[in-house]
């Protein structure tokens, strides 16, 4: 967030240049019925996807953003209650 509480795009200048086309997504899930979220490791981040919009829009993280979720993520911090 910024001074003024607006979100800040601290990836705007490598959006544009990450080129996904090629990149190897991995499924969350074997299930071809209930597809989840997809990754995808390019240039040095982590870009993640709906697999069942797999055109859509990706999320960008940096590799300490992505430790951060993971570990939020082990530790049960996104479960439902």
């Amino acid at each position: 967030m910024s001074e003024d509480n607006e979100p800040v795009d601290d990836k705007a200048h490598i959006r544009d240049e990450l080129d996904f086309t090629d990149a190897e997504w991995i499924a969350s899930t074997d299930d071809d019925d209930e597809p989840g979220v997809e990754i995808a490791f390019v240039q040095g981040y982590i870009g993640m996807r709906n697999g069942a919009d797999p055109e859509g829009p990706v999320l960008v993280f940096t590799p300490e953003e992505w430790d951060a979720f993971v570990a939020g993520a082990k530790d049960g911090e996104f479960d439902e209650p």
